[in-house]
């Protein structure tokens, strides 16, 4: 629609010089109001970001916010990341989600405050030094494990910085100077203190059980560090014969199938179902190679005998009887290792017959092969017989046999590169010799491996240190219960609000089912288990673990004051004892603790330590992808369980993972990461904001060229928007005002309503975390309410009135509309919606983010019924419709050149059009509204009932200053011009 209003300066000269203005016309041009603004349609952020992140630290932004008063703290406390890498996609969505809550939360009138953190200790960190001393042919073993640790240190020192800079880039604000860091001294020293009241508590314990265990890094893993990959293992299905069994069992076998053939040498048990239907099976035929014969009997799960069989290559089989689970109670097993010669009897051991709640008839042979050393179901059936003497200690640090276990001794399950040892297969050639196998093969499954190394990890039974989830704590906090299990469930329902929902579901599951706590980790650069142990105790036996808060507090205290290091100095141990004991009398424990203690303990030196913490140590919210309801969710709510009494967290927002544009997920080897560092150098940090505000965060994204592409015509419509309200606004004054809105015309009263109920959806948005929502409200609102129907309306009255009515009402509004637009999404468009506001409110110390979002009047709901606007707009957009058909046939080349009837059947539809300008808001010279039928070949609109159009051309000439057709053109003062701009002219 090329009517004159929206015309720029060029056009309007270009128009004169092509004869379509007449030659002796008056120049009209600077008469009119057109829009000033030096605010370019360019953005250009890739280039001008970085001069706003400058001013913004050299005004002190987020310091001033600070010295705000009477503000109710609001505290999202963050989740480290890893100082060890460049920043990938996820961060940029994760920390920028974080800015946005933070953000909107301040400008709501909280005192929002944010420290981001770093987390330093663990092996990652640790591997990259062991590397680096690998290159150079250094062994970590042999240099002092203080230069080690302070190596480890420096490492991560250099990469805060850089991601630092990095996060800052992307527009983060925070406490950039004064960040949390956890292996800063008092950190450290917190840490510390912290796990020593696990140690005085009660909750901490030395047990020997079955730990999940990466033998290429040497140490206890958690399940936050172990992640699922295809893997293909051994099978083997093993034939136990009964030592003690009479009648036809006495010559028959139990098979058990496993896919860790090397846990055979472990073997104490064979487990069996209660509820399984069993049957004795008689061997008939085979083929010519198989490791059965004729006669043979053996015991499977009804289910499983056929395909058991088949494996072992028999060809004819007979089912001799069901046999009752009841049967197996009291029996004995031989080891398939029993007799052999020169094993000098190791496996010469009982091994029984054990009912399994586990066991299962969905795969394998209805019999479980059970090693309580390198399994957690296994294990838990010796607990609950309270025959934990009889595990095996049979497997090193490095996944090896140890020197004493016959034929196997040195041969490795995992080797030093991750990849299969020798272990498995010699233990099925000595399988093959004793005649303990009758069926071998492969199969591909989900198997654990470590995150770190890549490489698959093992179960082994290692004495490490453990808190207990389910022991009654002696703290005085159970409010919320008297285990850490109680509490951390009960918390999960009664105190925390999760977003989305489905979070309580998943961390809830975890904390039911989880096993006690591994705490310990074999490395060096971590924070030490600060106990000690009495040598010649057992770890059940009263008095092993030292437990004396004066030696704690000295603990502490040197912790503070020299960080974590000062546990390896020399005389350490005396000097901590200190002179009530004998330090030749007790073991200084040197493993490091599982670095989910050190994160899950960061409420207690950030939120209860910082003087911008919080007065119960509690945060708002936490806020961190999925993977972290194993992770920092959960190691938190464990660890303030222990310590608090309750979780240390009132909202719990999840965001999902950040996958390619097909949906793939991101990674080198594809070559489909997307760094942000490149979008920024492309786009601009806006861009992708932008991105992470229209997607829905809670579950998984997608990003790309495209999807970016996307984003930034949306980013270009919004712009444009704000281009023509500072346009508009150039010269406005309070004098142009008008306070109350009952004085405006109705279209104006509109959209006051329509802020009203804008004001509400954003800040409940904000509040709930709901991003996507806001922006997609605040978007449609700004490009189809606003450019595309109320400031198309209003550019006439915009450029060509004089001081009327119409026009102040007109500014009043975009004067409401400029200071919530900037403000509602500043939290997103940080640095554009700083540029908006600088446009129009420059000076050394304006800033959008110092304001909050503007009080907007309830009032204002009130000013116009949605219903009868919505009306108007249905006939608006059937007269429009009907003028484009006009112009594409080139009857028309403008709307103004038209005054057609519009026939409307609906009496309250006219009478709503009776109240208001029905031409301009259509926008043509003239307009006349009939209660006659819509005669035939009226325009019309299948979807809208009751509204004809019938075209007729404007009668009068042209006005040379608005353009609009009307028959007093010619007859004023001023040469050329309508009634309306002969006024404005005076």
């Amino acid at each position: 629609m090329e009517d004159r209003a929206a015309l720029s300066h060029s056009k309007y000269d270009r128009l004169k010089r092509t004869g379509h203005m007449c030659a002796d016309t008056p120049e009209y041009k600077d008469t009119l109001n057109l829009p000033k603004t030096d605010f370019p349609m360019r953005a250009g952020l890739p280039k001008r970001e970085p001069n706003w992140l400058e001013r913004w630290e050299n005004m002190g932004v987020y310091d001033r916010l600070r010295e705000k008063e009477d503000r109710k703290p609001f505290i999202l406390h963050d989740g480290p990341p890893y100082a060890n890498g460049h920043l990938h996609i996820g961060h940029a969505l994760n920390k920028t989600i974080k800015d946005m809550i933070v953000r909107s939360h301040q400008m709501m009138g909280h005192d929002a405050r944010y420290v981001p953190g770093w987390d330093c200790h663990g092996l990652p960190i640790e591997w990259k030094i062991e590397e680096q001393y690998r290159k150079k042919g250094k062994d970590k073993d042999a240099v002092d494990v203080v230069e080690f640790r302070q190596e480890c240190r420096k490492f991560a020192e250099g990469w805060i910085d850089i991601q630092r800079e990095e996060f800052k880039r992307l527009g983060i604000t925070g406490n950039w100077p004064n960040p949390y860091i956890t292996m800063d001294y008092h950190a450290e020293a917190v840490i510390a203190d912290e796990f020593m009241k696990f140690l005085m508590n009660g909750t901490l314990y030395q047990g020997s059980k079955p730990v999940m265990w990466s033998p290429v890094e040497k140490t206890a893993l958690a399940e936050a560090e172990v992640e699922y990959h295809d893997h293909q293992s051994h099978t083997i299905w093993v034939p136990f014969s009964f030592q003690n069994a009479e009648g036809d069992l006495a010559e028959a076998h139990v098979v058990i199938w496993t896919t860790t053939p090397w846990t055979i040498p472990s073997n104490r048990a064979v487990a069996y179902g209660n509820g399984i239907a069993y049957g004795l099976y008689r061997v008939e035929t085979t083929e010519e190679e198989s490791w059965t014969k004729p006669g043979d009997l053996y015991i499977f799960a009804d289910t499983l005998a056929e395909d058991c069989l088949q494996k072992s290559r028999v060809t004819e089989f007979t089912r001799v009887r069901d046999v009752a689970p009841s049967e197996f109670d009291g029996l004995l097993c031989a080891h398939p290792f029993k007799g052999i010669d020169g094993a000098d009897g190791f496996w010469d051991y009982d091994v029984p017959m054990i009912d399994g709640d586990h066991v299962t008839d969905d795969a394998g042979t209805g019999f479980v092969h059970t090693a309580p050393s390198h399994g957690q179901e296994d294990y838990e059936a010796f607990v609950a017989r309270n025959w934990l003497e009889r595990m095996t200690h049979n497997v090193g640090e490095q996944s090896e046999f140890l020197p004493h276990v016959p034929f196997f001794a040195g041969l490795q399950v995992i080797d030093r590169k991750g990849k299969e040892g020798k272990a498995n297969n010699a233990v099925i050639a000595k399988l093959v010799e004793a005649g303990g196998i009758i069926a071998r093969g492969r199969i591909k499954h989900s198997y654990p491996h470590s995150w770190r190394s890549k490489a698959p990890i093992i179960y082994r039974n290692t004495p490490q240190w453990f808190a207990s989830v389910d022991r009654k704590l002696d703290d005085g906090k159970g409010e919320m219960g008297d285990s850490i299990r109680e509490r951390a469930l009960r918390s999960i329902d009664e105190l925390v609000k999760w977003t989305p929902q489905k979070g309580r579901n998943r961390l809830y599951s975890m904390i039911e089912n989880r096993p006690d706590w591994v705490l310990s980790r074999q490395r060096a650069w971590g924070v030490p288990l600060t106990c000690f142990t009495k040598k010649g105790l057992l770890p059940t036996d009263e008095g092993f673990l030292l437990r004396d808060p004066e030696v704690n507090a000295r603990i502490k205290a040197a912790f503070d004051a020299e960080g974590a290091d000062c546990w390896y100095f020399d005389g350490a141990k005396e000097r901590f004892l200190g002179e009530a004991y004998n330090a030749d009398e007790w073991e200084q424990v040197f493993d490091v603790l599982d670095v989910w203690f050190d994160s899950g303990s960061t409420h207690a030196f950030v939120l209860r330590d910082r003087e911008d913490g919080t007065e119960d140590g509690i945060a708002d919210v936490y806020m961190e992808g999925t993977d972290q309801h194993r992770g920092w969710f959960h190691s938190s709510l464990l660890q303030a369980c222990g310590t608090k009494g309750r979780a240390p967290y009132r909202n719990v927002v999840t965001h999902g993972f950040t996958l390619d544009a097909k949906g793939n997920k991101m990674s080198k080897s594809l070559g489909n990461t997307i760094v942000p560092e490149k979008v920024v150098k492309q786009y601009g940090a806006d861009i992708l904001r932008l991105w992470v505000a229209q997607t829905d965060y809670t579950a998984d994204q997608r990003i790309g060229d495209e999807i970016l592409k996307g984003v930034a015509d949306s980013y270009r419509r919004l712009r444009n928007t704000m281009r023509f309200m500072l346009g508009s606004l150039a010269d406005f004054t309070e004098a142009d005002r008008i306070e109350d809105p009952m004085d405006m015309p109705p279209l104006d009263r509109w959209v006051m309503s329509r802020m009203a109920e804008l004001d509400e959806v954003v800040r409940k948005g904000y509040a709930s975390f709901d991003f996507q929502g806001v922006f997609s409200a605040v978007f449609t609102f700004a490009t189809v309410d606003l450019s595309s129907f109320y400031f198309d309306i209003r550019k006439d009255v915009l450029y060509c009135d004089g001081d009327t009515l119409q026009r102040r009402a007109c500014r009043t509004v975009l004067d409401h509309l400029f200071h919530r637009l900037t403000t509602w999404l500043a939290p997103i468009l940080v640095f554009t919606m700083e540029e908006v506001w600088l446009e129009r409110y420059p000076g050394e110390d304006s800033s959008v983010h110092l304001v909050d979002f503007p009080e907007t009047p309830a009032s204002w709901r009130n000013l116009q019924n949605e219903e009868n606007v919505a009306r108007v707009r249905v006939v608006r957009r059937v007269v429009t419709s009907a003028l484009e058909v006009q112009r594409r046939d080139k009857v028309i080349g403008s709307s103004l050149e038209a005054a057609p009837v519009v026939h409307v059947a609906d009496e309250e539809t006219r009478r709503l059009l009776s109240l208001i300008d029905i031409d301009e808001l259509c926008i043509t010279s003239g307009l006349v509204v009939s209660d006659a039928p819509a005669p035939e070949g009226a325009f019309t609109l299948d979807e809208v009932a009751g509204v004809g159009v019938v075209f007729k051309t404007a009668d009068g000439d042209k006005c040379q200053r608005c353009w609009k057709i009307l028959p007093d053109v010619g007859s004023h003062s001023h040469e050329g011009v309508c009634g309306r701009c002969n006024d404005a002219l005076g």
